[in-house]
């Protein structure tokens, strides 16, 4: 006899009832996948962002905001610091590495970001075509930036003032593109990386212009400057100009050099005026659990769905059990042992919460890449459906040990059913 089409034949016989519940289970399924596949992307983001930056410095404000603004790019900074407190930060022994972050305007809605390319290097991030910015108003394009735009090597642009993309636009000041990022599943691909320099020469306010010919000392000077500057770009070095009076930045990314400055540097900046001192790591980890909340209360929905899908297998196997007493009893006398019935309606349940089970990680990882595809936001924040979380390996024996626990009373009763007072009845 063989059992799978023997099963099969009772579940299709009960078309309705197996189908509800294949689609109760799936979707409970499907909500616990979907939790767990954005809290792991989410979590393995968060992590890749903030490897290699021990503290960010910026203006007074919400560390938070300061953290989500500098290193996530998804918030509007606490504002601006003076560029000389920020030296003094910068050259602190205790310091290895502080990479400046200016910000101010967008392009096509991506953010332009003055630094060093250094934070490339932080990154690991690979040139995938171009070189890197070598001059003030040249400009590297993430690769999210390069396909959203169309933009190519040579190519032009200019800034619109403000984060939100709906400010004055910067037409005397265009950028040329140098460069294209391959990419680097962090926030570099979003962005569009120059530097420090262009921030300052597109936000420094317009000098009057000379009336008549310009001085022998400042034709000189400024020939000379061109030439430094072009000296500078045959050395593949970014060419560095004097920053201007008052120059700001918007926040610094700094590396500790050993572990004692994560005691003392964060206090010496806090007592600065201006400044203040805030962890990723502390902020990423409140951030997660403000996330986390949320992501527990879907994923307990799942559960509840899930537990909800198991009693649906039991009340359609104890249902089933009643309705062909009858058959189980014939069964019996062609020769069929209590053995093989009580596997006929084990199969039946695994039949059940197997399908029920895959069809739900089907229609998780669908909804993720549905979501990446119609959200800017979930596409900008990495996620895709294309991904295993560890934690959905967990998915696989429990369901079904949920499904077959469920389905183990009418299992059993069927398994101890005497056969004479079931035929007596019949």
């Amino acid at each position: 006899m063989n059992l799978l089409r023997l099963a099969l034949a009772y579940l299709v016989d009960r078309l309705g009832t197996t189908i509800l519940t294949i689609l109760l289970l799936a979707l409970g399924v499907a909500t616990v996948t979907v939790i767990l596949l954005v809290g792991h992307q989410l979590r393995d983001r968060i992590g890749r962002e903030i490897a290699g930056v021990d503290l960010v410095v910026g203006a007074k404000g919400s560390p938070l905001q300061l953290i989500l603004s500098a290193v996530f790019q998804i918030d509007v900074p606490t504002g601006n610091v003076p560029l000389a407190e920020a030296d003094i930060v910068r050259r602190h022994p205790l310091v290895a590495r502080a990479i400046p972050i200016a910000m101010g305007d967008t392009a096509g809605g991506f953010r332009i970001v003055g630094t060093e390319p250094t934070l490339l290097e932080m990154r690991g991030a690979a040139l995938a075509r171009g070189r890197i910015w070598q001059a003030p108003m040249e400009a590297v394009l993430g690769a999210a930036v390069a396909r959203a735009s169309g933009l190519d090597l040579g190519a032009t642009f200019v800034g619109a003032h403000g984060l939100g993309g709906t400010g004055f636009a910067h037409a005397e000041h265009p950028y040329t593109i140098v460069g294209i990022l391959a990419p680097t599943g962090t926030v570099l691909d979003r962005l569009i990386l120059t530097a420090v320099e262009s921030v300052w020469q597109v936000h420094a306010p317009a000098r009057p212009q000379p009336t008549g010919p310009p001085a022998a000392e400042e034709h000189g000077a400024e020939a000379h400057g061109d030439g430094a500057h072009r000296h500078g770009e045959q050395e593949g070095h970014v060419a560095r100009r004097a920053p201007p009076e008052k120059a700001e930045i918007t926040a610094l990314l700094v590396r500790y050099r050993s572990p004692l400055a994560a005691v003392q540097l964060p206090r010496l900046v806090n007592a600065q005026p201006s400044l203040q001192a805030a962890s990723p790591a502390f902020e990423a980890a409140r951030l997660l659990a403000i996330v986390g909340f949320g992501l527990d209360a879907f994923r307990l929905v799942g559960i509840v769905l899930v537990t909800a899908a198991a009693l649906s297998v039991f009340v359609a196997l104890s249902n089933a059990l009643e309705e062909r007493r009858g058959d189980l009893a014939l069964m019996r006398v062609l020769g069929a042992t209590r053995g093989l019935v009580f596997r006929s309606l084990l199969l039946e349940a695994l039949l059940l919460t197997g399908s029920g089970l895959v069809l739900g990680l089907v229609l998780g990882h669908s909804t993720v890449e549905v979501l990446a595809a119609l959200f800017r936001q979930a596409s900008e924040a990495g996620m895709t459906g294309w991904v295993l979380a560890p934690e959905e390996l967990w998915l696989l024996p429990g369901v079904l040990g949920l499904g077959l626990l469920a389905a183990s009373i009418p299992v059993i009763r069927a398994y101890r059913t005497d056969l004479a007072s079931t035929l007596a009845r019949a």
